[in-house]
Formats: C-alpha cells, structure tokens, sequence
C-alpha cells in the first residue's frame, strides 16, 4: 500500500452565569492586568505571573507554544521569545527566520528545539535561540515535522514524507500513500512513524525503512495534528468522526460521530477527548467509552484541565470553567481583552495573551 520515493448523549450546555460584574470593572481590570484579579478569584483562578514580551510597537503576536518548561512566544515578523512556564523570566528573545518567512510548527527533542522556517530545516539552542543548524528543503512543507532519535520526518508538498538522518540532514528515504495525497500530519517515536493524509489515509511504517506495519483509512481527509496518547492515536476526520486507533498495530478501537466535517485535531488529557466542531462549538467526550460527556455551543478550545474542570475558551470571549462530571458549567469570566492562547493538556496552567505582547499564566485556587 506504499510507494517508495516516517496521542456523548448531547447535552447543550447553557450560559448560566455565576457571577456578573459591571462593564466598568472589567475596563479597570483589563487596564493593569490582562484580566482583572477580581473576576478570575470569583471563578477559583489567581494570576501565577504576567509579562510583557519584547516585541517592536506595531508587530503583532501571533502564536504561543507550550514545549517542556518553557513557553514560547512567536511575532508576525518571526521574532521569538522564550519564557520559563514556571516563573515567566525571558529565557532568549530574537529573530528565528526572515519576515514573512511561513514558520511550520515548532517542536523539542531532548535539548533541541527544530522547526521549518521557510524552505529550511532549522535546529534552535533552547538556551539562546541560536541556530545551531539548517538544512535547506528542496520542497514545500505541509504540516509540522517529527523527528526520534535518529531521523526527521517532513511532509513536503510533491506528496512525500522525506526521512533525514538527524546527525547531518541528509535524506535516506522517502514514502508516499499509495493514495498519492497530501500529507497532513506525523507522529514519529523509537519505534514507528505514523503520518496521515488528505485522503483519510493514517499509516504506521518502520522508523528507518519504508516498510508498511499498518493502515487504517477513513473516508475523509485527516486535520492536523493526529494525536498519540500512550498506546492509541486520535485523529479527526473530514468524513465528521473522531477516530481512536491502536497505535501499535492499527485496530480501530472506536469513532465518534460529530455533526460536521473536522478541520482540527483533538485535544486529549487523562480521560477526555476535546473537540472542536464547526457550527457545534467544544465537544468533551469520554475517552474510554466514546460517550459525550457535554457540547458548549460557544466552545472553541481547551485551555486547561484541573481536579474534573475543564477551562474553556469561548468565540465571544469568554471563559466557562465546566463540571466534567455533572456536564454543568460552573464559572464564567471576561476574558475580552484575550486574542491568543495555548492549550495545555501538561498540566493544570492557563496561557494566555493579546497581540501586543502581553501574558499571563493563570492557576486554579487549591
């Protein structure tokens, strides 16, 4: 199947507002803080730091990535800043690719932070931002590239997944779906290589070779990321499901069926499935018996999850802190000042950020 050339019963969930604060109060907050202490302490949250990145007047923030104990900040001009998620000290902050460069994913192996910048394959000291190596791409890349100890994976546009020896960058072989579609996402460990495509194609092949271990195919094409989860894989499908999968030999497990074609991956903690539906809003859904647990209608994702909470960002700003259990939602706060954000399914802390510049990190009251 390869040609050669590498983790409910719908409840509809209303707007019950445990507590509301005059316009005025939240405009006070929002001047000195992000979001007002007050409003965060009434729904159990405090501010554990804030800051402000060190992006130029007129730039714009556009993406956060939470990777390690760091987070990570990047600009519309490709500046990156660096922070430690524990204290938000500025680790490094500077340029990683020219402007208007597209920079695809970022991700950290071990010690090194690697991503595609451009038409390069780039290695970043975590330490200082430098670039310690590149690797110019005779191709266009389509999602974010994986890598284990000994290879990178990257999905390039002429339909191919290209393998390069980590130690120098060079190419030893390339795999395509029999399909000959586009290739949308890729999980890479010690052991296997999974990648999915445009067409619903979701294959496992040897880490070193292009020998085919398994396929699963759905009937529609695959979002980004697919998601490994100790020993399953989740995925979401253009043919409206979210698929579990055996991430050993492929075994389909179970799907859920939304209302509408998927166009992002899930997000996945301990017990639950996040997802995201068109037109439907968040879904949380059992992981273990693929039951809807509760639909938030204004759901657009995961924040954080804490203690059987789930913290939710909204498409009107706001966040709604949900009951996991009882399906019910607890809290609801202001967050109009937040335009940026990054889901953390780590632990128990809340990133978020406006464009120009300024975080926070937020923590449930214990």
């Amino acid at each position: 199947m390869l040609k050669m050339s590498r983790c409910r019963l719908v409840l509809l969930v209303s707007f019950f507002v445990f507590c509301v604060v005059p316009e005025g109060i939240a405009m006070e907050g929002s001047s000195r803080h992000l979001v007002s202490p007050e409003l965060l302490k009434q729904a159990e949250l405090e501010i554990l730091w804030e800051n402000k990145l060190p992006i130029k007047r007129g730039e714009s923030l556009e993406r956060l990535f939470i990777l390690g104990n760091r987070i990570y900040g990047l600009s519309d001009q490709n500046f990156m800043v660096s922070l430690n998620r524990e204290k938000g000290n500025v680790i490094f902050s500077r340029s990683i690719a020219e402007t208007g460069f597209p920079v695809v994913g970022l991700g950290l192996y071990k010690d090194e932070l690697f991503s595609v910048a451009g038409n390069k394959l780039v290695e970043i000291n975590p330490e200082s931002g430098t670039e310690r190596s590149a690797k110019r791409l005779g191709f266009g890349v389509t999602c974010p590239a994986a890598r284990n100890s000994s290879y990178f994976y990257v999905g390039g546009t002429d339909r191919r997944m290209h393998v390069l020896r980590s130690e120098d960058k060079v190419q030893v072989f390339e795999v395509a779906a029999e399909s000959d579609s586009m290739i949308t996402s890729i999980v890479a460990d010690e052991n296997s290589v999974v990648f999915a495509t445009d067409a619903g194609d979701v294959i496992s092949i040897t880490p070193d070779k292009s020998k085919r271990l398994w396929q699963f195919d759905a009937a529609g094409g695959i979002a980004w990321p697919i998601v490994r989860d100790g020993e399953s894989l989740f995925a979401a499908s253009g043919d409206t499901n979210v698929y579990r999968l055996n991430a050993r030999t492929g075994k389909f497990v179970w799907k859920y069926q939304t209302g509408a074609k998927l166009e992002r991956g899930p997000q996945v903690t301990d017990r639950i499935v996040y997802q995201y539906v068109r037109n439907e809003g968040l879904s949380a859904i059992d992981k273990e018996s693929k039951k809807l647990l509760w639909q938030l209608a204004e759901g657009v994702d995961l924040l954080a999850e804490a203690d059987g909470k789930a913290y939710v960002i909204t498409k009107v700003g706001m966040l709604v802190v949900m009951d996991n259990k009882k399906a019910k939602q607890l809290y609801l706060v202001d967050f109009a000042g937040v335009s940026r954000y990054a889901s953390n399914v780590a632990d128990s802390r809340i990133y978020i950020a406006d464009k120009s510049g300024r975080i926070a990190c937020l923590k449930p009251i214990r």
